[in-house]
């Protein structure tokens, strides 16, 4: 059995003068697995990521990246945030050089490359995001959408094996949504690990199967999104709502104990609700 690409174990952390944020958290991040990061602001989300990332040392715990635990000397904090990459939740905020080109190369010439190798891994991220026209231009004047690709692009040329992602849908329009969403799968079908922060549980439910749902700085649930959406008490103790098509589908024909999340799974139930046998509570 492979160890999971990121492992969490007993992790808590409070910072300076303030409450505890994260306390003893335990999970593991598999290859290729896409998990949605649930959950009230202030609930813990962020801190979460910091520590995966590296930002934040846990006070208490430990975390290990592919097996290997993670200590704050330099080579292994190196590794870790190349293995797990952050993007942002405002594009501004991690955007720094003058070109988009500058900035994808700028963390493959931090971990000390060839040049070829820079160019090539640049390049590579440029194609990925669909950015190939736009290696000169400047980030600072780049649309909302656009510039949300180019901090992607940012991780993609560090070539990660996880990318968090903090409110990836928030400012952006439906056109620019889908497109990100096309990236996401994009991305999934390379075997990067995907977490995604997110208040969006309508694109939480088309995104993941898997949901890790934070509570006043503790790991309330890591389950199934079917099981967190049919579980009224814990949505209620994590202010979440249950996404639309679920809604719909349950007013429909009440009393089932799962409902579609995804379109594709609305479109089998309502011909089996129209064949007389959405009465199954396991048609999904």
């Amino acid at each position: 059995m492979t160890e999971p690409i990121l492992r969490l174990e007993n992790v808590s952390y409070a910072y300076p003068d303030g409450p505890i944020a994260v306390e003893s958290l335990s999970v593991c991040v598999e290859k290729g697995e896409r998990v949605a990061v649930l959950g009230r602001n202030g609930a813990g989300k962020s801190t979460f990521f910091l520590l995966c990332n590296g930002v934040l040392e846990p006070k208490t715990g430990s975390i290990f990246c592919a097996g290997k635990a993670v200590t704050r000397k330099k080579q292994d904090l190196l590794e870790l945030r190349r293995r797990v990459g952050i993007v942002f939740q405002e594009a501004e905020n991690q955007i720094l050089a003058v070109t988009v080109e500058g900035e994808v190369s700028f963390g493959p010439l931090n971990l000390g490359l060839s040049l070829p190798e820079v160019e090539r891994r640049t390049a590579d991220a440029l194609s990925a995001m669909g950015l190939e026209g736009y290696a000169q231009r400047s980030p600072q004047y780049l649309s909302g959408g656009e510039k949300k690709r180019v901090t992607i692009a940012d991780i993609l040329a560090m070539e990660p094996d996880v990318i968090l992602l903090d409110e990836p849908t928030a400012s952006l329009d439906p056109e620019n949504v889908a497109r990100l969403e096309e990236i996401l799968d994009r991305l999934t079908q390379a075997g990067i690990a995907l977490l995604v922060s997110t208040h969006d549980v309508d694109f939480a439910a088309r995104f993941a199967r898997r949901g890790l749902v934070f509570t006043q700085g503790k790991l309330t649930a890591d389950a199934s999104l079917e099981r967190i959406f049919a579980d009224s008490a814990l949505l209620e103790q994590a202010g979440l709502r249950r996404p639309w098509l679920w809604q719909a589908a349950e007013a429909a024909q009440p009393g089932q104990d799962v409902y579609p999340l995804t379109m594709e799974q609305y479109r089998i139930w309502l011909d089996r609700l129209r064949q007389g046998s959405a009465g199954d509570n396991h048609v999904i």
